[in-house]
């Protein structure tokens, strides 16, 4: 079916006019609807962005994996924020945040993985000072403890890292350098072999 204005049936002048207003419209409409779509993509990915900034720790934080409160224990802790999940999943100790990223039976989508940069924070009462993970530096192989025993240092400057290393021991990583075999949870909470 084809519509036809009644205006084009009057006049050739009023014709052009209706057929410019017309044009106009419906280049108002598309404008209006895109604008629409922009916005709300727009919200979406300022949400998206906020639900994946790093979130603080507070007293009753506790571990996916056994249930310790993070703030009761030293040493770097972790969060993953995985896709279709509201809220991060918290790890006590970067050895349990390896662990879990690095086991076979992984199958969680990863949208973002925080750790605590120990060269800002407190090691016995560390807060804040959240970093990407996968841009963060690793020592591997150090004396300090966190909650699991010794644990690996997350840092966001690599010279915080050497520096660590040095006076603690241990080896540099990067996070792609880090392998299943190199974690290892025997130690228990505060290398406690019971668990």
């Amino acid at each position: 079916m084809k519509y036809t204005c009644s205006c084009r049936q009057r006049h050739a002048a009023a014709s052009e006019a209706c057929a410019e207003r017309r044009h106009l419209l419906g280049l108002a409409a598309l404008a209006a609807f895109g604008s629409l779509g922009a916005l709300a993509g727009c919200g979406e990915r300022a949400g998206e962005a906020q639900s994946l900034a790093p979130i603080e720790v507070d007293r009753s934080t506790s571990c996916e994996l056994d249930g310790m409160l993070l703030a009761d224990y030293p040493g770097p802790k972790a969060q993953v924020h995985y896709v279709a999940q509201d809220k991060p999943s918290f790890f006590c100790d970067t050895v349990e945040l390896f662990n879990v990223l690095l086991a076979g039976e992984q199958v969680r989508a990863v949208r973002a993985v925080y750790v605590q940069d120990m060269g800002k924070a407190d090691w016995d009462h560390p807060q804040g000072h959240w970093i990407d993970a996968k841009t963060a530096f690793f020592v591997l192989g150090g004396k300090r403890h966190g909650s699991m025993g010794p644990t690996i240092g997350s840092f966001a400057q690599e010279a915080d890292a050497t520096k660590f290393a040095a006076q603690y021991g241990g080896k540099v990583l990067r996070f792609s350098e880090i392998k299943a075999d190199m974690v290892d949870l025997s130690g228990g909470a505060l290398h406690d072999s019971r668990m």
